[in-house]
This record gives structure tokens, C-alpha cells and sequence, in this order.
């Protein structure tokens, strides 16, 4: 008994992400592991290609009503087009895909924000909501593997595409390694009509 009362207090960790198609996603896999060879890095083959939207903690407790409001907001947007093109870097530690039309991925962020209570913790973790979306190549690197790795990435091309119909929300349990996919919401466009009730006498 007391171990149920404890597990509800369970905490995860969250990723609100979109993915690229299957063929799109295979492609960037291979890039990540033909770097994760070259630059003795085997933490850029951890996790599947994707573009973070949303990353926080919270009590799994609060997993089922954070899906309901998700469920709910996501249906509202339209799909769009996402476009990538070459690689970029924040210096000295990680390298990444550009996705060079970010308006649409910015302002379906935004529309999370109403709802960023239900991603707060507490007033130390707070959620955070990307402002310069991106696909990781490789992260929290060496001096030594950014520096050979971008002098290689940065003289390299890359470009491709992909429509964005669903998101995935992701979660990662205390004693996990890696992200799962808990749920799928679909872009479906559906704008909430509020209908003023007609009185007929």
C-alpha cells in the first residue's frame, strides 16, 4: 500500500515533439551513427530524429488530464510543410539539421503556452518551450568532437522536407535510459465553434 501512495508521486520526464516520415527519419539516423563512428560519440545514436517542441517534468499522476488538454489543443492546428537545409551548431557542443521554415513550428508552440501550468512542477522546474527549432545531429560534445565534427558538418549539404500531421509525446520514467511514445495526436484542424442557443417562444 505505502508503494502505491509513493508511486503516485512518481516523476518523468516529457518531450512534446515532431517527427519526420520514415524514409526522412532513416536518413537522419544514418547520419547520426556515421557521426556517432567517426567521432567516438555513441550518444548521438540515442534517440530517434525529431524537433522538440516542449520539454518538462511532472507526477505521472497528472499524465491523463496533461493528454486531455493535449488532445484537445493539437486538434485545432493545421498540418504544415517543414523544410531542412544543412547543418548549424551551437558552438563548442552540439550540431544539428536546420529546419529553415520555423514561423508555423514558433506559433504551434505559442498555442501550448495556455496550458504551461499543467508542465510546471514546481517554481524550479519550470517547462521549456523552443524558440529555434532544430533536429540534433549530436549533443553535449567533447571540444575536441564539435571541433572536427563541424569543421566536417559545417561543408557538408543536407536538405529535405516533410508534412506535419501528428505529434508524439514522449516520456521518460525515472528509471529508464530512453524516451517512449505514450500517445499521437493528429493535426486536424478542427476549430471550436461556440453556437449561441437560439430562445423560440
Amino acid at each position: 500500500m505505502q508503494s502505491e501512495i509513493l508511486s503516485s508521486y512518481a516523476t518523468a520526464q516529457y518531450l512534446l515533439v515532431i517527427e519526420p516520415h520514415e524514409s526522412l527519419r532513416n536518413e537522419i539516423s544514418s547520419i547520426k551513427k556515421l557521426f556517432a563512428d567517426k567521432y567516438d560519440c555513441a550518444a548521438a545514436v540515442i534517440g530517434k530524429p525529431n524537433i522538440t517542441l516542449v520539454r518538462f517534468e511532472q507526477y505521472e499522476m497528472m499524465e491523463q488530464r496533461i493528454l486531455r488538454r493535449l488532445q484537445s489543443l493539437t486538434a485545432e492546428q493545421n498540418s504544415f510543410l517543414v523544410e531542412l537545409h544543412d547543418f548549424g551548431s551551437f558552438p563548442t557542443h552540439s550540431i544539428f539539421i536546420n529546419v529553415t521554415t520555423q514561423t508555423q513550428i514558433i506559433e504551434l508552440v505559442k498555442s501550448f503556452r495556455p496550458i504551461q501550468h499543467l508542465f510546471k512542477i514546481d517554481k524550479e522546474r519550470k517547462p521549456h518551450f523552443i524558440t529555434d527549432p532544430h533536429i540534433n545531429i549530436a549533443r553535449k560534445l567533447l571540444p575536441w568532437q564539435y571541433e572536427k565534427g563541424w569543421l566536417e558538418m559545417s561543408h557538408t549539404h543536407f536538405s529535405g522536407r516533410f508534412v506535419v500531421d501528428h505529434l508524439l509525446l514522449l516520456r521518460k520514467r525515472e528509471s529508464e535510459k530512453t524516451f517512449e511514445m505514450i500517445r499521437k495526436f493528429k493535426l486536424l484542424n478542427e476549430k471550436v465553434v461556440t453556437v449561441q442557443s437560439e430562445l423560440f417562444t
